[in-house]
Parts: C-alpha cells; sequence; structure tokens
C-alpha cells in the first residue's frame, strides 16, 4: 500500500513541476522561430524598400515614412495597432533581451536626444528592417558600430 502511494505521490509531483516548467517556458520572452506571421510581416515591409523618409510622416501615408509611422503601418496590416511615436510604441509589448530577439520584434535606438529616437523591426540574422533619415526604408546590420551603440531596448508585440 505505501509503494502504489509513495508512487501516486511521486508522479504527481512530477506533473506539477512539469506544468510549472511548462508554463515558465511558454510565458518566457525567450527567443522563437520565426512564425508564419513574423515572417509574412517581413516579407509586407521588405515591399516598400526605398520609400523615402520624411520627418513626421502622415500616419498611413505610404508614400514616405518616418521610423515610428512605417512600423505602425506595417504592423497595422497584420492587425496590430500601435502607438504612433517610437517612445510610445516603446511600452507595449513585453521586453526581450537582445540575445533573445526574435523576427518581428520591435527594436528601439537612442540615435540622438536623451532617450529613445528610432525604432526598427527585428528582421533575423542581426539585421533591421526600418526608415532610415539618409536612406528611406531599409535593410541595416544591427552589428554595425552605428547601431550597437545606439541600441536601446525591444519588445514583443507579435
Amino acid at each position: 500500500m505505501k509503494k502504489k502511494f509513495t508512487l501516486k505521490l511521486l508522479l504527481a509531483s512530477s506533473l506539477l513541476i512539469s506544468g510549472l516548467f511548462g508554463t515558465m517556458m511558454v510565458s518566457s520572452p525567450k527567443a522563437s522561430a520565426a512564425t508564419e506571421q513574423s515572417l509574412s510581416l517581413i516579407a509586407y515591409g521588405k515591399d516598400y524598400v526605398g520609400t523615402p523618409y520624411q520627418f513626421g510622416a502622415t500616419p498611413g501615408v505610404t508614400s514616405v515614412f518616418d521610423c515610428s509611422s512605417y512600423v505602425q503601418y506595417i504592423f497595422s496590416q497584420f492587425g496590430l495597432d500601435l502607438p504612433r511615436t517610437s517612445v510610445s510604441q516603446s511600452y507595449v509589448g513585453e521586453k526581450v533581451q537582445k540575445e533573445d530577439l526574435s523576427v518581428g520584434d520591435l527594436v528601439f535606438f537612442k540615435t540622438g536626444g536623451s532617450g529613445i529616437s528610432h525604432v526598427a523591426i527585428y528582421a533575423g540574422n542581426k539585421k533591421i528592417l526600418h526608415a532610415s533619415s539618409s536612406q528611406g526604408v531599409t535593410v541595416s546590420n544591427m552589428t554595425s558600430s552605428y547601431w550597437t551603440k545606439a541600441y536601446v531596448t525591444a519588445r514583443r508585440v507579435l
């Protein structure tokens, strides 16, 4: 009788522990594999490469973008409403560590001034998709000295 009770207790404990670890793994903001949605978002966003940059571009206009209007527009096409500015966007979603970035994460930079001033979409392989003031919509390498020094934080909204 004692052996059956011990076995049942052991099984119940292991289920409880694996359930707790499973919950922790599901809710963790660690890197995840690119999803169909995140890959589609990047592919759609790349259709705008070469679109000129204009500071303060009107939301929803696709002939010109600034960094945050570009991110806002691309995500809106996938049913996700983001605030208008990069600073406001930096409060949405779940914080992600740089080493845990996944395709579709928002990446924020300090390119001037005293705080966040630029937002980009992580495209995988240390690349970002964004509206650059010097190049318009483009793909850049996050490991360049410029972007490495300017990096602030990242958020997961997908």
